[in-house]
Parts: structure tokens; sequence; C-alpha cells
């Protein structure tokens, strides 16, 4: 059962999108792309400043369309944003202490997708550190308290949730040490998301309803961006605009995202505004070596998904 209601428009709608995506680009087979596609329906009930209660909210029906969207998936930095969540959790219920540093992470985890800004929160969440390799006793204790963020995010009951892996640091060379034992062998212990649970972690944000509505504006302010090319980042390997959803949107659309990439995998989860539409929201996953270095996909996709949402009924 998901959050969302199944829409017969939207589902023909993203169909044809799939198909074109596929005919525009032949190297992305069906199995390398999930994505979630959720729609504001008039009256919008989503970044509203918190205007409503958590059960006026998800008593709210919305609909969507999504395709493989509860296929397990290496998320990338996209899993920056379950980290983010639980930060504010642990704040808001006394479980760690605010610092500059703790902000500074937090801003530089999301903005700039820092990998080592993402390292101190785990550490703070978890009260763990990196390291050399511990001895049974110990590491098994450490690998309990490493889990403590799935046994926040399964607390929810929320079904979207009840696969999901949401433990592990983000790396740019790997884990070592204890880290690395702590994927496992055939690294299966590393981190998995679905497009659907995404999804309904970023409506739950949107909707000023994730921990704190003024929690919720919080994390809301670091995930917009720009898509004026001017006033993006000069200085970075990746903007999390271009060659993201970002990049298929017109210059007066209004952007909340966070993406994800490796040398296998281009992500992004976002949510949408554009004038005179309805706002939505969109996560799409691609997978394999030669799709994560096309920066053309997912900006082909996102202005697929502008063009159909002027259509909509």
């Amino acid at each position: 059962m998901t959050f969302f209601t199944k829409d017969e428009q939207l589902a023909q709608l993203g169909n044809q999108i799939l198909e074109a995506t596929w005919a525009a680009f032949p190297t992305l087979a069906r199995n390398q792309i999930a994505l979630t596609w959720i729609v504001y329906d008039p009256p919008v009930l989503v970044n509203t400043g918190g205007a409503l209660t958590s059960d006026a909210f998800w008593n709210h029906s919305v609909r969507g369309f999504t395709y493989r969207g509860m296929e397990k998936i290496y998320p990338a930095s996209v899993v920056k944003l379950f980290y983010l969540v639980a930060v504010h959790e642990w704040l808001d219920k006394g479980m760690v202490n605010n610092s500059l540093e703790l902000q500074r992470a937090m801003k530089d985890a999301i903005v700039d997708s820092s990998n080592d800004a993402t390292s101190l929160i785990v550490d703070v969440l978890t009260g763990t550190t990196s390291g050399a390799e511990l001895p049974a006793g110990p590491f098994e204790t450490w690998q309990y308290q490493r889990q403590i963020i799935n046994r926040y995010y399964q607390s929810l009951k929320w079904s979207e949730l009840e696969t999901i892996n949401v433990c592990q640091k983000t790396w740019g060379d790997g884990p070592y040490g204890r880290e690395r034992a702590f994927y496992g062998e055939m690294l299966e212990n590393r981190n998995m998301l679905t497009t659907n649970a995404i999804a309904r972690l970023l409506h739950s944000i949107i909707g000023g309803v994730a921990v704190s509505s003024e929690r919720s504006q919080t994390m809301m302010a670091l995930l917009q961006r720009s898509v004026n090319p001017d006033k993006l980042p000069q200085d970075v390997e990746e903007d999390q605009v271009t060659g993201f959803l970002g990049g298929g949107l017109p210059q007066t659309a209004k952007l909340w995202s966070k993406a994800g990439w490796t040398s296998q995998v281009r992500h992004d989860a976002a949510y949408i505004e554009i004038p005179d539409q309805r706002p939505y929201l969109l996560v799409v996953f691609t997978e394999g070596k030669e799709n994560a270095g096309n920066k053309k996909i997912l900006p082909f996709i996102s202005q697929q998904f502008v063009e159909v949402v002027n259509s909509l009924e």
C-alpha cells in the first residue's frame, strides 16, 4: 500500500515518457531506470509553511505513478536526505546536542553533497566512528549502534521503508577498516533505497510534517536550488542541477532537490513548482556505467514531465 493513489491518466503519461526515453537513449535498459511521480492537485497542501497537522496532511490523498518504484537500488548521495531528517529528529528529541559544526556539516552534506560532512553526521547519529577493524565483541556493539538509523525509520511503520537500508557512510574512494567489514564480504549491507521510499520522505518534508513544521522548513531551505546557470557553483564537478532533473526545467521553475551519482548510477529526487502548473514531486534513478556518465538523460526526462504536467486535468 503506497502513500499515493495510482492514477490512470498519470500512468499513461508516465509510460509515454518512459518509451520516449528508451527511444532517445538506447543504452538505458528497461531494468536500469526507476521513478516515482507525485502530482499535487488543487488545493495544494505542500510547501505551505507547515500549515497542516500531521494527521490532516497524511489523510489528504495525492495521485501518482511509479515504475519499478519498490526496486531496491544503491542510492548514492540521495541517502543524505534520510540522514538530514534523522539529525533533525535527534535534535528535536534532545538525543544529540546542536553545534555550529553539526550545522555546517548538514549544510555541506545537502548543498554541496560532501561525503566528509556526511561522515560526521553519521558519527553524531550513531555514536560510532570509522577506524581500524575491531575485535568481534566491540564490533558487534558498533554494528548495533550503526543500525540505529534503520531502527528509527522502521519505527515510522511506513510500508515504503520496509526494505530499505540506510546505515552506511558515503565515500569517495570507498570504505576501509571496520567500515569495509560492515559492508559485508559481497557488499550485501550497502545502502539500498527505492524511489517510492524517497518520494514519501521528500513528500513529508515539503508537507511540513517531517519531525516538525519548523524543522521541515529548515530542511527545505537547504534543498532549494537555483536553475539559473549563472547562479550555479562553478568550482564543483557536479552542481546537482546540470545533468540532473533541474537541467530540464524552465528558468521560471522553483526547485528543491537532492542528487546522487557515482560511476555506476545517476539519481535525483526533486520537488518542482512552475508558475500556472500543478506542483509535482519526481524521483528518478538510473543505473549502468554508460548511463551514469550521460548528463542528458535526466534533463530529457525532466523536460518531458514539464510538458505533460501542463496538460493535466
